[in-house]
């Protein structure tokens, strides 16, 4: 063989293995995708601390390369990035996610004016109905129960709770979880205004009672045993999440709490949206029953919505004047913490500048926090 054929073969052979060589339409597509999750994060600011590491993520899980045995592929057993997807695969982060989440929430909005739980409860009715929807589509219970879950616009408890039922959907499903988290800005304001009247979006509310430091204490405890004793399957979640709260509201563990809600939860949040995103290859991801889970999910997140302002008009017909209750909070049911809480105030100060919702609306949000896990546990002793 002479110098010349020696170094085609191995250019060829180099080509072969090249991306430019192995890309598929399939590919081009997410990256595309992932690219504008990019966009939505940086230009428009949508979720940027999730939608970014997923966008990347998208683009990492879609180079293309030719075979296997590399050790780099996510679904490649013993490679590094199958190793940190375990964490999603086996349901490891979101508890931790929980855990952050409970430091860095102050439940006294919800303590001041418990009747607010039943608005983050009336949310969850996005996810039964998702399931339902997703039944009548032909899905499997299990699939099924994965989907609804998409409803509660909590990607943590969706990840959870497809990692246990349905791990074959499972990046299909945190992907649209996510991706309705970050469009709570352009999907719940038209849903606000039609459920509303202009006078109703004007509705002052008492500022909420001051709670105690022992009400605080009391309530990380007993939220644990009520909901935990009432749904045993919700315990990774729930407990880490009452947990996290017990270390910031002590106020002898300032020091774990910080860690809790600072450095743990950023590792854990930027491994957990890399290997999502990663997860979603182009054999994997682009598939029909993809397309059913996004628009069944929609559904789901848009009736949450919808339930959550509606179960406010309903128990205003019972309230005096003085105690009303303004329905725009009623959005914040769905547990996109803390956008969903945001759009509230900002909706509400459209209409009226001087009124301040935000304080008010923190309580159906963390509220709805709870509810996606106790919803997320229902579901996985029914279907686990």
């Amino acid at each position: 063989m002479n110098f010349a054929s020696f170094l085609g073969d191995n250019l060829h052979n180099f080509l072969s293995c090249t991306g430019f060589s192995n890309v598929t339409p399939g590919h081009i597509v997410m990256i595309v995708i992932g690219l504008f999750f990019i966009y939505l994060a940086v230009s428009k600011e949508f979720q940027p601390l999730l939608l970014i590491p997923i966008g990347f993520g998208i683009l990492v899980g879609n180079i293309p390369f030719k075979g296997a045995g590399l050790e780099i592929s996510i679904y490649e057993e013993g490679s590094v990035l199958n190793i940190l997807y375990q964490g999603v695969a086996q349901g490891w982060y979101p508890p931790l996610i929980f855990l952050g989440i409970g430091a860095v929430t102050d439940f006294s909005a919800l303590i001041s004016n418990p009747k607010l739980m039943l608005i983050g409860a009336a949310a969850q009715f996005g996810i039964f109905g998702a399931y339902i929807l997703a039944s009548l589509f032909g899905f499997e219970p299990n699939q099924a129960g994965a989907i609804g879950i998409i409803g509660s616009a909590d990607g943590a408890s969706a990840i959870f709770l497809s990692s246990k039922l349905a791990p074959s959907i499972l990046c299909v499903v945190a992907i649209s979880a996510y991706t309705y988290m970050a469009l709570v800005p352009i999907i719940q304001p038209p849903i606000m205004r039609l459920l509303t009247t202009k006078n109703e979006r004007m509705i002052r509310m008492k500022p909420p009672r001051v709670v105690s430091h022992t009400e605080k204490i009391t309530f990380s405890i007993m939220g644990l045993l009520l909901t935990c004793f009432l749904v045993p399957s919700g315990l990774p979640l729930l407990g880490m999440l009452f947990f996290g709260n017990l270390l910031k509201e002590s106020g002898v563990t300032r020091r774990l709490a910080e860690t809790a809600r600072g450095p743990l939860i950023d590792t854990i949040t930027i491994l957990l949206g890399l290997t999502i995103g990663a997860s979603a290859q182009a054999g994997h991801f682009l598939k029909w029953n993809s397309l059913k889970i996004f628009g069944i999910g929609a559904v789901s997140f848009i009736v949450a919505t919808a339930a959550g302002v509606l179960v406010v008009k309903l128990f205003n017909l019972f309230l005096k004047k003085e105690n009303k209750i303004n329905p725009l909070i009623g959005n914040a049911g769905v547990s996109a913490v803390p956008d969903s809480a945001r759009i509230s105030q900002l909706l509400g100060q459209e209409y009226d500048p001087a009124n301040y919702l935000l304080m008010h609306a923190t309580g159906p949000n963390v509220a709805g926090v709870i509810g996606s896990a106790v919803a997320a546990g229902v579901l996985l002793g029914l279907l686990g």
